[in-house]
């Protein structure tokens, strides 16, 4: 599974610099959300599906680009997920009205619902599992946090200087630049055979269709009630089609989700951490956010420089001290290391919040959190890969992902409830700062708890020395390159 001479370190830059891409996206356009809504004629509850039909698309299609991943070539999915992401960039910066946005947004979440699956097989089939996947991870896990930290920072100038339009075009020459050297540094996908291997599709119908209402279902709720039709009955339509999914993949010859993966402890096991590692993450940034602006009276610009010890140590952790951990401890101890740390941070940073308090009581419990955030985020993914053939990595990138966006709108919804119950949240209504903030420390505490619960969890992950899942036995049509499979 070595990459050949002299192209390794290229190749994981490459990998590495559309990650920065994605997570750059993800935090610039919540800095531009105020200039785009009243430009556009958003209603205050309307603006949330500027980054609602992101997740949505992105949710809803992740186990289907895991398959296409898998059945129609890495690169191909990496280089058609990159375009799709330029031209809905394009096409958001040029919107003059919210149908059109939203709609570009969605295409964003397709476009990155093929090229995350894509990055992360690429990574898992060109790295030998070991110290040198383990390093690739860190770099990845590294960009990502890089482009969190420079999302918040030039989202703010961008929307300052040359205004909201220049969040998405920003995206397009990045997008560019990497589809150009794509060709030149990713290896060819294997040659499909005449008539090629069949593609599940009732299996993708459902699983999309199941997935985009679950996802729906989980944004809608803090803005359309838990109870109405739209949250509840989208939940429950979602949570029916995907039983509906369970069943058809059990009689299906070539099934989208391989029943096997359902049954490997490890990736199952990963696949609940994540989903609570991405929720308390989603969570600790609300509860920070809101603690620096409406309770502290921070500004956009100076609650984004606070933010900067937390991801400059995550980047630091991710890409040297999580590789020598898994290195040395296994990924398994290390990422119930890295969940336990996480629990300790946000329970710090929320012991540290007051109403009149200074940025500096705050530090420690940043740093404990940026540190073990860093590490359990590339051990995650590192345990999603591990033990898994190469025909199927595709797939259980896009299973690994999918848990990672479903579990981080629900919990976070769940934060946000804990955060505002008994507070007036209608809009224009009271809320004393001494009631904010014990509803914060709330949210705090549950979210420390349950990451807590989340290491427990990770203990159940496979020991090093035990017996393997039984492999899948080998197709023509799943092959991988000689160059990539030696």
């Amino acid at each position: 599974m070595q990459s050949p001479s002299g192209r390794a370190g290229p190749r994981l830059a490459l990998l590495a610099f559309t990650q920065l891409i994605v997570a750059l996206d993800y935090n610039i356009v919540y800095v531009a959300l105020p200039d785009l809504g009243s430009a556009l004629g958003f209603s205050a509850q309307s603006v949330q599906w500027v980054v609602s039909a992101y997740a949505v698309g992105l949710g809803g299609l992740l186990l289907f680009g895991g398959r296409a991943v898998d059945r129609l070539g890495a690169r191909r999915m990496f280089v058609l997920g990159l375009a799709l992401y330029g031209v809905a960039s394009l096409a958001g910066g040029l919107a003059t009205s919210p149908g059109p946005l939203v709609a570009a947004r969605a295409v964003q979440g397709v476009g990155g619902a093929l090229l995350t699956p894509a990055t992360l097989a690429l990574i898992y089939r060109g790295f030998a599992e070991g110290p040198q996947r383990n390093r690739a991870m860190g770099a990845w896990g590294m960009a990502g946090s890089a482009g969190l930290a420079a999302g918040s920072l030039l989202g703010g100038v961008l929307t300052g200087y040359l205004g909201w339009q220049w969040v998405f075009f920003v995206n397009v020459p990045l997008a560019l630049l990497a589809v150009l050297a794509a060709p030149r540094l990713l290896p060819a996908d294997p040659t499909r055979p005449a008539g090629g291997a069949s593609f599940d599709l009732p299996g993708a119908l459902l699983a999309t269709a199941g997935a985009t209402l679950l996802v729906f279902g989980l944004v809608s709720g803090p803005e359309a009630g838990w109870g109405s039709a739209r949250a509840a009955g989208a939940l429950t339509a979602g949570a029916l089609l995907l039983a509906a999914l369970a069943v058809v993949e059990t009689r299906t010859r070539d099934p989208l989700v391989p029943p096997r993966l359902l049954r490997d402890r490890g990736l199952v096991t990963t696949m609940v951490v994540i989903a609570v590692f991405m929720g308390t993450l989603g969570g600790g940034y609300y509860v920070l956010t809101n603690h620096l602006q409406p309770v502290l009276g921070y500004g956009a610009l100076k609650a984004g420089l606070a933010f900067l010890p937390l991801t400059l140590v995550c980047m630091v952790a991710a890409l040297w001290v999580a590789p020598a951990m898994v290195g040395r401890w296994g990924h398994r101890a290390t990422l119930a290391a890295g969940m336990l740390g996480t629990a300790a941070g946000l329970a710090a940073l929320t012991a540290g919040m007051s109403a009149d308090g200074p940025f500096w009581a705050l530090l420690p419990g940043s740093v404990v959190w940026g540190v073990s955030g860093g590490v359990a985020f590339v051990a995650l993914f590192v345990a999603a890969g591990s033990g898994i053939a190469p025909a199927e990595q595709g797939v259980a990138s896009g299973l690994a992902t999918t848990a990672k966006e479903i579990g981080g709108a629900l919990f976070l919804a769940l934060f946000v409830a804990v955060a505002n119950a008994g507070l007036a949240v209608d809009a224009g209504a009271s809320r004393p700062v001494a009631d904010v903030l014990d509803g914060l420390r709330a949210a705090g505490w549950a979210a420390a708890a349950l990451t807590a619960a989340g290491a427990l969890v990770a203990l159940l992950l496979p020991r090093p020395g035990d017996p393997a899942p039984e492999p899948l036995p080998s197709t023509p049509s799943t092959s991988v390159p000689e160059e990539i499979a030696s």
